[in-house]
């Protein structure tokens, strides 16, 4: 890969730090002004790799590296950077809580109005909306503070030190439980009729044989049974109670997170300090982008991390539990529309990816992509399934232009910049226009996708294909820093690619660099894995370590060890070289040849030489 994670994370940590680090002061805010979830994003640029990547593990200053240090110099020494990042985040909990003590999940300056519309124009407490977005990075921010804290805890002695750093872990948790309890009442079960709007949209989508509606209904119907069935388990939360409609034979449905907690949404039952659960106002619908980014972030709650440092508590985990079944209903439900069973194309491979509410984006494409992924892989799919996903996501390389000249009167990159609106129905019920989302990650999302899908894939070539083309999508992000050399290592500035772009900017997007950041921490996590094994090359090693072993075993019976005291050291090397070929041969069966055949070299040296002093006598 040309991502090198190491160096790029060092190079967006320094340009962070300068950027963010000024006179002994955290100092917040960039393009976007300050929110519940740009501030969370700067936070986590820093807090993501060092909770993540263990070579840039912060919490213990004995294991921090020398090249880590340097690049957080200004914040003092390996004692001081846990201190300072710690400071900041108690200050990101004490601003976004409000003076009841309910943790504040409102987007403000991410909202956007209508086109027609002026934002300032907009109801205040329009803005002051919680969202699904604010839950979700909050959710991993709150983790990642908990397991920073109580590592970094063992190295402090003072009692003082340590009851401060118990307080932030403390606070950490509250908003953890508030963000968990926002996220089930946004989880939702949309029910439609099958004559309806939605109806015909998602038989549309899944018929890809064209099939008449009375037949695909009934198959549509089939293949969702189980998790149909299990939706009825469902007690918390906004998707409780939909037993009885779910089961009418003329309705269809869909599920996953709307872009807040949902109207009419009940209340939470918890013995956990999470404030005031305040009504709801989102569509009770689900939003691909709201679901996919609700789906990355509960993952984390079963991770091996948080299970292995006990990150929650017994509450907590009751409330993980229910994500967990949302999250698994979801995970089945999508991957089931998008790849159903039997031959034929599939419906993810219909691109662009058309919604129930008809619209068609390739940024559809891609988030249901990342759901087929997941579930492929839960299921251990072969490499045959995985490359058909690879092959979706370098059509849209192509069609995003990523990867593709950008020709006159193209508007492709309005994919990019300014990005692709949604329109967030259910938010002007407190008085306004109906507010918008806009999405404008596509770059860093495929790239995120490609490289988790080539560290899937068993076979070289089609992981040689998708590290090929996470390759032209990292040039391509690479091209969009800002230009401030001061800034180098941020995003974004789509006009370097885009010509046609009118925006030029000269502050950081949080948004965008903590999305490249999670790219990075991705490639760091494929790069860690064990190499691809070849049961060819594993063969060969076999056969040329052999051979080897047998050369090396007719040297020794000629007598070579009486050969003198470099002799010795010679075959002693060699000795050692295959011993470590037939211990690595089945993991690293590459090396184990390289190793045979140096060795097979040096045998064929002493044997050249033996040969030219036969041939003098």
């Amino acid at each position: 890969m040309r991502v090198q994670p190491r160096q790029q994370l060092l190079e967006i940590w320094q340009a962070v730090i300068e950027h963010s680090y000024r006179d002994g002061e955290w100092v917040w805010g960039g393009r976007d002004g300050r929110n519940s979830i740009s501030d969370a994003e700067q936070l986590l640029c820093v807090f993501g790799p060092a909770t993540a990547i263990e070579q840039f593990a912060l919490d213990s200053p004995e294991r921090v590296a020398e090249d880590v240090q340097a690049a957080l110099k200004p914040l003092g020494g390996v004692m001081d950077i846990p201190l300072t990042l710690l400071e900041a985040v108690e200050s990101y909990l004490t601003t976004y809580t409000d003076k009841n003590g309910t943790p504040i999940f409102a987007a403000e300056s991410y909202f956007r109005g209508q086109p027609e519309d002026d934002l300032e124009a907009v109801n205040p407490q329009q803005l002051a909306q919680p969202v699904v977005d604010s839950f979700a990075i909050s959710l991993s921010l709150a983790l990642a503070t908990i397991g920073f804290a109580r590592q970094f805890r063992k190295s402090l002695k003072r009692r003082s030190s340590r009851a401060e750093i118990d307080r932030i872990e403390a606070m950490a948790s509250k908003r953890l439980s508030a963000a968990m309890v926002g996220l089930l009442r946004s989880f939702t079960v949309n029910i439609f009729d099958k004559d309806s709007r939605d109806g015909r949209a998602l038989c549309r989508t899944v018929n890809q044989r064209g099939l008449s509606t009375r037949k695909i209904v009934p198959q549509i119907q089939e293949t969702l049974r189980e998790i149909r069935a299990s939706l009825r388990d469902v007690t918390m939360g906004s998707g409780a109670g939909v037993a009885d409609e779910l089961d009418h034979p003329d309705r269809l449905f869909e599920c996953g997170w709307s872009w807040g907690v949902v109207r009419d949404a009940p209340a939470i039952n918890t013995n956990q300090d999470v404030g005031d659960q305040l009504p709801g106002a989102a569509e009770p619908a689900p939003y691909i982008y709201f679901t996919v980014v609700a789906l990355d972030a509960i993952e984390a709650l079963f991770s091996t991390r948080t299970r292995q440092l006990g990150l929650l508590n017994e509450e907590q985990l009751r409330l993980a539990q229910g994500l967990q079944l949302r999250w698994d209903l979801t995970q089945s439900y999508w991957s089931k529309i998008a790849v159903p069973s039997g031959g034929g194309r599939w419906p993810l491979e219909d691109i662009p990816w058309q919604r129930t509410t008809e619209k068609e984006s390739e940024y559809f494409s891609l988030h249901v992509s990342s759901i087929v992924v997941q579930d492929l892989v839960r299921k251990r799919a072969g490499d045959a399934d995985l490359d058909r996903v690879g092959k979706v996501l370098e059509e849209l390389a192509n069609r995003s232009r990523i990867n593709r000249r950008v020709f006159a009167g193209d508007q492709s990159y309005l994919l990019h910049a300014p990005g692709f609106p949604i329109n967030l129905r259910g938010s002007d019920e407190l008085g306004g226009p109906q507010l918008v989302w806009m999405m404008s990650d596509f770059a860093p999302l495929l790239l995120k996708r490609t490289i988790s899908l080539a560290g899937l894939l068993g076979d070289p070539q089609l992981r040689g294909r998708m590290l090929a083309l996470a390759d032209e999508i990292w040039g391509h992000l690479d091209s969009r820093r800002l230009l401030d050399d001061r800034r180098r290592g941020l995003w974004d500035q789509p006009k370097m690619v885009f010509e046609d772009y009118e925006g030029l900017y000269t502050e950081p997007s949080w948004y965008h660099t903590k999305r490249v950041v999670d790219c990075l921490i991705t490639a760091a996590e494929v790069i860690t894995e064990p190499p691809l094994r070849s049961d060819e090359l594993a063969d060969l090693a076999g056969d040329l370590l052999s051979e080897a072993e047998h050369l090396y075993d007719q040297e020794l019976l000629k007598g070579s060890p009486n050969g003198g005291y470099a002799m010795q050291m010679d075959l002693q090397a060699l000795a050692a070289k295959l011993k470590r070929g037939r211990s690595i041969r089945d993991e690293k069966p590459g090396t184990a040849s390289a190793l045979a055949i140096d060795v097979l070299l040096s045998l064929d040296r002493f044997a050249a030489a033996r040969d030219d002093l036969d041939g003098e006598s």
